[in-house]
């Protein structure tokens, strides 16, 4: 078995509770000394030193686990690549700082987007450089990823509700109606404008498109239910990491009650059962359940609850145009947030045949390698010659899980050779010899010689002795 380093996450756990390393010693039985050594990564956490921790601290084993860090190394990559290639930073030191100082990680990440910002700014001529923030969007997606896509305390009052009044597959519109009208005087009405549902306080009526299919309706019922249930519950969490008033407050409120929705209509537990029993065949689950295949694969990418969890899955929303419109992940999988994203990407062939899976391994440029289901989704509004919307949702784990589901069936996953090479997008890739590359890289000189022409759209110079 592994040995577990965690110094760092010993050391900022006692701090934060505000005990000397004598009283922590003296708390886990065991000598100053030796507690120094642990916090300083010269020996590892045994396992009855371990189990005192969590007793003593209320927190999980997993906090102390080893972590995936390839998110976090790929975005210091990013936000970095012109310093780190000039100081000549190895990938090994970035990983080793990602997985021993993470928040001192986050600062360097945090300071190099802000220096990435005020350059855009100056390069557009404005002059001045003041400070931008982040999009709030953007703030919404590391709060969900932060807690790897599951939120324990609303995931168990969802589940306990669902057992209140009854929610069965084929019965959820009823249940909710039901609820909403008894418990909190709400009444429902059909909505024939072009908004999907508009809650009126002062009547108390919820407004529903008659557009809307029987799981898009249960969807929007169940949302205002924790609303008007949970108010003061979506206030705290959203308030654990965004002031209140702010636009980022107010989007985690909605980011949290739509989670209890889609937990409402599909509860934790008979869940994650079926899951298993179909070995996460979507469409399988689909039928069960009436819902869509993009809220299933959503909810399917939540299921991380500790001594139940389900396989950890990446779950993305992509357009034609590649701009990715949903990203939340139980994994270290990751994608630019510049440049665009991988045009060997299985979600891009999903377009060429509406309504089927595509199957796709493939391996990132660090040698992990994923599989990769994708489908193209087409919502229209209802009437001819209307404008509608398409999508590709795209549902991936690492390989070491893929054994588990339903679409790993005849594929050879001990062969590497069958991956397809995929980076994080154009800008930041590290395969310099791909022939798909659409921008130059980041950090390294272009190789221009009138004389010579490559099949690589950008050849680079070799790297420095």
């Amino acid at each position: 078995m592994s040995k577990t380093y965690a110094g760092a996450r010993l050391r900022r756990l006692r701090e934060e509770r505000r005990l000397s390393q004598a009283e922590l010693a003296r708390l886990l039985d065991i000598s100053p000394s030796y507690l120094n050594q642990m916090e300083h990564d010269s020996r590892p956490l045994t396992v009855p030193v371990l189990l005192r921790l969590t007793e003593a601290f209320g927190v999980d084993p997993g906090f102390f686990s080893a972590r995936d860090t390839t998110r976090l190394v790929a975005d210091l990559r990013e936000a970095l690549a012109g310093e780190l290639a000039e100081a000549r930073v190895s990938a090994a030191d970035l990983a080793e700082l990602a997985a021993r100082m993470p928040a001192v990680a986050q600062v360097l990440l945090d300071l190099g987007r802000r220096n990435q910002r005020l350059a855009e700014h100056l390069d557009d001529g404005r002059g001045t450089a003041p400070e931008q923030p982040r999009s709030p969007h953007e703030e919404i997606r590391d709060f969900f990823y932060r807690r790897q896509n599951y939120l324990h305390e609303a995931d168990l009052a969802a589940e306990q509700l669902a057992r209140e009044i009854g929610i069965r597959p084929g019965d959820v519109v009823r249940a909710l109606s039901t609820r909403l009208t008894e418990r909190h005087r709400v009444h429902l009405a059909a909505e024939s404008g072009d908004q999907l549902h508009h809650y009126d306080a002062p009547t108390r009526t919820l407004h529903l498109s008659t557009r809307l299919r029987p799981g898009q309706r249960a969807f929007r019922m169940a949302t205002q239910l924790a609303l008007l249930a949970y108010d003061d519950e979506l206030d705290r969490q959203a308030a654990e990491d965004f002031p209140p008033g702010s636009p980022a407050h107010a989007l985690a409120r909605i980011g949290i009650a739509n989670y209890f929705a889609a937990a409402l209509i599909l509860p934790y537990a008979s869940f994650h059962a079926a899951a298993e029993e179909v070995r996460y065949d979507i469409e399988r689950l689909t039928d069960r359940y009436g819902l869509g295949y993009e809220t299933v694969c959503h909810r399917l990418s939540t299921l991380q609850r500790p001594r139940l969890r389900g396989v950890p899955f990446s779950f993305v929303r992509v357009d034609r145009a590649g701009n990715m419109s949903k990203r939340q992940s139980a994994t270290g999988f990751h994608f630019s947030r510049a440049g665009g994203t991988c045009p060997l990407w299985n979600v891009y062939e999903a377009f060429t045949a509406p309504g089927r899976i595509h199957v796709q391994i493939a391996e990132m440029p660090d040698g992990q390698r994923y599989l990769w289901t994708a489908r193209a989704v087409t919502r229209h509004r209802g009437g001819w010659g209307e404008p509608g919307k398409t999508f590709a949702i795209g549902l991936g784990c690492e390989l070491r899980h893929a054994h588990r589901l339903v679409y790993s069936d005849g594929l050879d996953l001990a062969n590497a050779s069958a991956a397809t090479p995929i980076g994080m997008g154009c800008r930041v890739c590290e395969r310099l010899d791909c022939p798909q590359r659409a921008a130059p890289p980041l950090d390294r000189p272009l190789r221009i010689d009138q004389h010579t022409s490559t099949f690589v759209p950008y050849p680079v110079t070799d790297p420095a002795p």
